[in-house]
């Protein structure tokens, strides 16, 4: 077995082999899962207050899940899309596009999150291209943000430690700055902050010429690289108004988001901002298989198909396996009101997060929305100082949760340029009482931390 401390083994060897290893102190063997909760190979327990990667939204070992990929994959397990068709796909993209509501009743699948954001661009382009509109080619995107990790979107994404390492090989798209609602960019409220990055946007697509600009791609509750950054409600309905204004496609980039904020996408907590392409994965498969999908509207979608066609692919795209079995995730949501209950069950879960921020010295923020929520470190609450690089708070509190019973996912963005935080986005079905077991062992971990920053004499 697998021994946490198999550090350089001869071959092989555990996936953080390849990670930095300031970020790998003290990782634990898992060995299972039930439900919220994963154990090492130690006997101990953790809740999962990240969901895996903030994806697990069923928990570990559902049977119906695993049921239907097994069927599946004893009646059928492979044809390719582009010289046939299979029922598993018609299903599960009949069940998406029913969720999404108006406006998107075509879904592109694909095998992850970073894939189907490229596929809703090189969509966008071909869409264009094929109108005549060729000059079509530029993308902006915000500072801080998070697309992917394949070259491509590695330049859409905003992170200005990747640009140093691979802008010489990405295409880096355009970017503005983030609305960002604890550190606004402009201003010292989330609205001016907001009001300044829709100013932004509109004065970058002008600099550009209209005519270059494809698209505006963002994020409408900030996964990793913000820690559910919610932007203050003006802005998506400016938003809405410079992209239609320009002709400028807008995208929202639902990996982490969809399923969680209570509504199916949280696209629709804001009807009068609408986007033209929606993508989504994590929920979608909720870690029992890889998949993502891209959203568009039949008119886009049959206008290009009547035109050139979509002329990409995969060789995984909407395989029937994995088509069953996110078929199955969506299905487990719908009947047990997974998705609307995250609204009920994230307020209940942020109260308590408020009110371990007013007992804390540590932390200065909580934010998100439903099921997707976070807490920001802070080293003095009234400036909003980060903690220093050498005390990399966010790993340490990582680590005293491990101890604690926790599995935290933590983060310094950009150096603490942004801020340092913790994700808190447990599993769709996790209970009340789970709740504040969960908070109660945070608090109990901020605490150690706070003890320890006092004695070293940082607080």
């Amino acid at each position: 077995m697998l021994s946490t401390d198999l550090k350089r083994p001869a071959r092989g060897g555990a996936q953080d082999l390849f990670y930095s290893q300031a970020n790998t102190k003290g990782l634990p063997t898992i060995v299972r899962g039930e439900g919220v909760y994963i154990f090492d190979d130690k006997g101990n327990r953790f809740l999962d207050v990240i969901s895996g990667a903030m994806a697990a939204s069923l928990g570990q070992g559902n049977e119906r899940v695993l049921k239907a990929m097994y069927d599946q994959g004893m009646k059928h397990t492979f044809s390719y899309v582009r010289v046939s068709r299979h029922l598993p796909n018609a299903v599960l993209t009949e069940k998406v596009a029913a969720l999404a509501g108006p406006g998107f009743e075509r879904v592109h699948l694909s095998s992850g999150g970073s894939e189907s954001v490229e596929m809703a661009i090189k969509f966008l382009r071909q869409y264009s291209y094929a109108k005549g509109n060729k000059a079509k080619t530029k993308v902006i995107t915000l500072m801080p943000s998070y697309h992917g990790g394949t070259l491509a979107t590695i330049g859409w994404t905003g992170d200005e430690d990747a640009a140093a390492v691979w802008g010489p090989m990405a295409v880096f798209g355009e970017k503005i700055p983030a609305p960002l609602s604890y550190r606004p960019p402009f201003g010292s409220t989330s609205e001016e902050g907001a009001l300044g990055v829709a100013a932004a946007l509109e004065a970058r697509i002008v600099e550009l010429g209209a005519e270059n600009v494809l698209a505006f791609m963002m994020e409408p509750i900030g996964g990793q690289s913000t820690g559910a950054n919610v932007p203050h409600p003006i802005f998506f309905s400016e938003v809405h108004r410079i992209c239609r204004k320009y002709g400028v496609y807008l995208v929202f980039d639902e990996i982490v988001s969809a399923c969680r904020s209570g509504k199916f996408l949280a696209a629709h907590h804001y009807p009068d901002c609408k986007p033209d392409v929606v993508i989504t994965a994590k929920g979608l498969g909720a870690t029992y298989t890889p998949i993502g999908a891209m959203m568009a509207s039949a008119e886009m979608v049959d206008e290009l198909a009547a035109l050139t066609g979509f002329n990409l692919s995969h060789t995984y795209n909407a395989n029937p396996i994995t088509c069953a079995g996110a078929a199955a995730v969506l299905d487990e949501m719908t009947e047990r009101n997974l998705i609307a209950n995250a609204s009920h069950l994230g307020a209940k879960l942020r109260a308590r997060l408020e009110s371990i921020k007013e007992n804390s010295p540590v932390v200065g923020d909580v934010r998100g929305q439903g099921l997707m929520l976070a807490i920001e470190y802070v080293r003095d609450k009234q400036t909003k100082e980060v903690f220093s690089g050498e005390i990399y708070a966010s790993d340490r509190i990582r680590q005293i949760g491990v101890d604690h019973g926790l599995m935290l996912y933590s983060r310094r963005q950009n150096g603490g340029r942004y801020g340092e935080w913790s994700v808190v986005c447990p599993p769709l079905i996790i209970t009340e009482e789970q709740i504040d077991d969960l908070a109660d062992r945070l608090e109990r971990t901020l605490q150690v931390f706070a003890d320890e920053m006092t004695r070293a004499g940082v607080l």
